[in-house]
């Protein structure tokens, strides 16, 4: 399997690194359990280190060949140069620092994570966690020790992770119909009480709490405040000429409840975010709304990522500046 991809660079400023991005659709019948499947590229002098920090989002499988991250997570997680990087679903930032390398990730929907993880949501919700030594992801363990050959092979190695998931789907998945029918009152943009959330999916509120707290990870609050700021966030970083003003979703009182939201989800102030280079986390966006037709995870359906090459013609190349730091 090869799948459709689509390719981005993003040149950084720093001794001629760069950073490649490409996305591929998951076979079809197992497109519902994922955001997609990911391949980023780091290229540069050794001494090269890119900071960037990872936004809100589903939880992600990341397989790291050459430089491993640092990763701190919001609740003070720490991982240190481990080569399975895995997180749960998340509402607050990571902050991570990585030098030249191949990275595969693998975005987990609600579904996905109901289907291949054996653990409640809500108990690794934000936690940043060396997939190999934990019991929630030891069953991905053999996938990353196998994944990557002696040199680089993206097809090879897409088929590798297919080959994977194929292998391990079940053949049901338990509150199937309940989690995607919260899943797909989540992502609608009327959406903004919890009462509202539960008449949307046809669920009592008492149901949606479980179902949320065991696949998505947080309270149905918590997921429409994320929702609502992850609008805001995905619009702002296509477009900074909107000014954060003209970002906003409609469901925002006022400029102070963004700032307050802000804060908590990203740990610093939109302008202290908006003068930080995001050498990596803009370019995959960028080419992310591009290709997929969502700049985020979070914005993504219940029947996965949209189709690679949504909107465009296969094979296009685009470039975006970046920026990094070196010790």
């Amino acid at each position: 399997m090869t799948g459709r991809n689509e390719d981005e660079k993003c040149g950084s400023a720093l001794g001629g690194g760069e950073v490649r991005a490409r996305f591929f659709e998951p076979p079809t019948g197992l497109r519902r359990y994922f955001t997609s499947f990911y391949l980023v590229e780091i290229d540069g002098p050794e001494a090269t280190l890119l900071v960037d920090r990872l936004h809100p989002e589903w939880a992600n499988l990341r397989f790291f060949s050459g430089g491993c991250p640092l990763a701190e997570g919001g609740n003070g997680d720490r991982l240190d140069h481990a080569g399975f990087c895995a997180t749960g679903p998340s509402s607050a930032a990571v902050t991570f620092t990585l030098g030249p390398t191949r990275m595969w990730g693998v975005g987990l929907l609600p579904l996905g994570w109901a289907m291949f993880v054996d653990w409640p949501a809500a108990e690794l919700a934000n936690r940043v966690v060396d997939g190999s030594a934990h019991p929630a992801f030891a069953p991905f363990a053999p996938l990353a020790r196998c994944l990557f050959g002696p040199t680089p092979d993206p097809d090879a190695e897409l088929a590798r992770i297919a080959a994977y998931f194929s292998g391990r789907v079940l053949p049901a998945v338990p509150r199937e119909p309940q989690i995607l029918a919260l899943h797909a009152a989540l992502i609608d943009p009327n959406v903004a009480t919890a009462r509202a959330l539960a008449q949307a999916a046809g669920l009592s509120p008492r149901t949606v709490e479980r179902v949320a707290q065991a696949a998505f990870g947080f309270t149905p609050k918590l997921l429409l405040r994320r929702q609502r700021f992850m609008r805001s966030l995905a619009q702002y970083m296509l477009d900074p000429s909107l000014k954060w003003i003209g970002a906003l979703d409609g469901h925002y009182h006022d400029q102070a409840q963004f700032v307050r939201d802000f804060r908590e989800f990203m740990g610093m102030s939109p302008r202290q975010y908006g003068l930080l280079d995001k050498p990596v986390i803009g370019a995959i966006m960028r080419e992310r709304a591009r290709v997929a037709g969502s700049a985020v995870q979070a914005l993504d359906s219940p029947a996965g990522g949209a189709p690679i090459g949504h909107g465009t013609a296969a094979g296009h190349e685009g470039a975006v500046a970046g920026g990094g730091t070196s010790p």
